[in-house]
């Protein structure tokens, strides 16, 4: 008589290999991991803002001015005595919110200009011209000559890294659209009367993700720290919204006497943007088939 496995036992068969599993890609990928979790965090911290003992963080409070890391402000008070621990917790919101904007904005942009101009050689002549000008100034420049002629607000910091970030996307798919256009693969499309689209969309696209993937990991992390420093002179996002950039800052002038102001939102920017850092090199590690094959 047969003996059917029940449930349990089949879990607990399958159970042993996919904590193997789960070690073994912990083991081969340790940065996409710590990368990971650091981002998850910085992430659930923004969105459960609300949730984690924090206040308003616009509230004033004249006569608790300055006060040091105490059990009731964990983080100390700035120059006009609002709480330094809701403030770093809702600026992850604003820090987050540019570099995963920048990044999906530019890659997808930076896409299509590197594809058309991959594949039209007389559109390439100008638009590459045009992007190898830009990509000649600073992007921080180009942010900030952007935002002189428009007026501070969260908008329009993520419009003007977007604009410095896309050339470096497009030169990018420009490079991977070059190489694989005269593969054997792509030449026996056009000669089978596929359209140049359906081409593009089947054959050139999904090759082009996996660089596109990491350099937009280094797109988010670069838009932060772009974002901190506009605010930090002012030329960001405006004082009414609590941002790690507002929060140095505002409070820079009193630094000798009350370094915690600055230390606590560096420490957070920091921490965010060595995750976003550690999870492109993994995926790129992850994705490059000479580095996987030394793993």
């Amino acid at each position: 008589m047969a003996v059917v496995p029940s449930d349990i036992d089949l879990i607990a068969t399958h159970a042993p290999k996919q904590r193997g599993a789960v070690a073994t890609y912990i083991r081969r990928h340790p940065t996409i991991v710590v990368g990971g979790v650091l981002l998850g965090l910085m992430i659930a911290m923004a969105i459960f803002a609300p949730y984690l003992h924090t206040v308003d963080p616009l509230a004033l409070a004249p006569a608790k001015r300055l006060k040091w890391p105490t059990a009731e402000y964990w983080f100390g008070t700035d120059m006009l005595g609002r709480d330094l621990f809701s403030r770093t917790i809702y600026g992850a919101r604003v820090s987050l919110t540019v570099g995963i904007s920048v990044a999906i904005l530019s890659t997808g942009l930076g896409l299509f200009i590197g594809l058309v101009t991959g594949f039209n050689r007389a559109v390439d002549a100008i638009v590459m011209r045009i992007m190898d000008g830009l990509m000649s100034i600073p992007s921080v420049l180009i942010a900030i000559a952007l935002m002189a002629l428009t007026r501070a607000s969260l908008q329009n910091v993520i419009f003007a890294i977007t604009v410095a970030e896309v050339p470096r996307v497009t030169r990018l798919v420009r490079s991977v659209v070059l190489t694989l256009r005269e593969q054997p693969y792509v030449e026996a499309a056009f000669a089978s009367g596929t359209t140049q689209i359906r081409t593009m969309w089947r054959h050139i696209v999904p090759n082009t993700l996996p660089p596109l993937l990491v350099q937009g990991t280094f797109i988010a992390a670069g838009a932060m720290i772009t974002e901190a420093i506009l605010s930090f002179i002012g030329a960001g996002t405006p004082p009414t919204i609590p941002s790690w950039g507002n929060i140095m800052a505002e409070d820079r002038a009193v630094f000798l006497v009350a370094y915690y102001i600055v230390l606590f939102p560096g420490i957070f920017l920091s921490l965010t943007v060595l995750g976003i850092n550690l999870l492109g090199d993994g995926l790129r590690d992850a994705l490059d088939p000479r580095l996987a094959r030394r793993l």
